[in-house]
């Protein structure tokens, strides 16, 4: 039973698990300041990680967190990095920088994310929210994963996701919602969040016997800039999709937590030692505790649906990652 629940901080989630990180390099995708990757990035830096590497589109951006890392923990390695989800041409520049870095990957945290945005596509022609949440940080993370394995050492993958994952399974014959024809931006988000949780299902099936743990994660809900493109229009089709999906669980107000305590999840699924379980591989975690298989919806779970998902991600982004 995990001591934790939704009022924990990211602070005494690390003072916990400070062995574990000590001497640790973790990469955090999405660190802008007063963002999620940002409050867990300068949370651990205080307990002593060997490096962390920052990447985000934003170069300026996580130059800043990278200066607030330094004046938190001197000693700690930073490394800004680039990276454009919505680019897969940009996407294998910032991996092979990363790969170039003489670093040893400990843990790589695909925290960045876009929510609830009207219609777009990503350069490479995939809607926005699928392409950035769910496929740049698969090619991101099927580039790195190599040289990690070739090390023969512990390798942990944590997916931020969200329990928005409820409004939509992934679309298989339809994920680009006909060029906008069927595009709702709820259930579009619901998909690339469900999409976050079974490429962990994959990864913890594929490379769970090669030493790789890769969880899922509901941070709660957070006021941060992730949000900047729902109004209060959008939270109510939001609760009027939920009603018409019989989701009577999300009907009522929001429990709105502090930063500190978004990133709490955050820092148990890249370090708590309870993790390590074989039988917690492949979880979805809330509130720092492993959230029960039974309470999940099949869609984000299921390893059929999951290898499908594998297959047609693979083949947006024209390569196969065979394990």
């Amino acid at each position: 039973m995990s001591p934790y629940n939704a009022d924990t901080t990211a602070e005494q989630v690390a003072l916990d698990c400070r062995s574990q990180i000590a001497n640790k390099t973790i990469l955090v995708t999405g660190v802008s300041p007063g963002g999620l990757g940002a409050q867990f990035a300068i949370t651990i830096a205080k307990y002593e990680p060997a490096c962390i590497i920052l990447a985000a589109r934003n170069i300026s951006k996580v130059e800043a967190t990278a200066r607030e890392i330094t004046a938190a923990a001197p000693a700690v390695r930073t490394w800004p990095i680039e990276l454009d989800l919505g680019s897969q041409n940009q996407i294998r520049e910032a991996a092979a920088k990363i790969n170039a870095l003489d670093e040893n990957l400990d843990v790589i945290v695909n925290n960045a994310g876009i929510m609830a945005c009207p219609y777009s596509k990503t350069v490479d022609g995939i809607e926005s929210q699928f392409g950035i949440n769910h496929i740049g940080h698969f090619l991101l993370t099927n580039l790195l994963l190599p040289k990690i394995l070739a090390k023969k050492l512990p390798i942990r993958v944590v997916n931020v996701t969200s329990n928005g994952y409820r409004l939509g399974p992934i679309r298989f014959e339809d994920w680009n919602f006909d060029d906008g024809n069927t595009y709702n931006n709820w259930v579009a988000y619901g998909q690339s969040k469900s999409a976050n949780m079974l490429f962990s299902v994959s990864l913890a099936h594929k490379l769970g016997k090669q030493g790789l743990v890769s969880v899922s994660l509901h941070p709660g809900v957070i006021q941060t800039q992730l949000g900047r493109d729902v109004s209060m229009d959008d939270f109510q089709e939001l609760g009027q999709l939920d009603r018409k999906q019989g989701h009577r669980t999300y009907w009522g107000p929001f429990h709105f937590k502090t930063l500190s305590q978004g990133a709490a999840t955050h820092v148990f699924a890249a370090f708590h030692p309870s993790l390590d379980l074989p039988e917690y591989n492949r979880s979805y975690l809330s509130d720092s505790q492993v959230v029960s298989p039974s309470e999940v919806r099949s869609w984000a779970r299921d390893s059929i649906e999951a290898e499908q998902l594998w297959n047609l991600s693979e083949k947006i982004v024209d390569q196969k990652f065979e394990y």
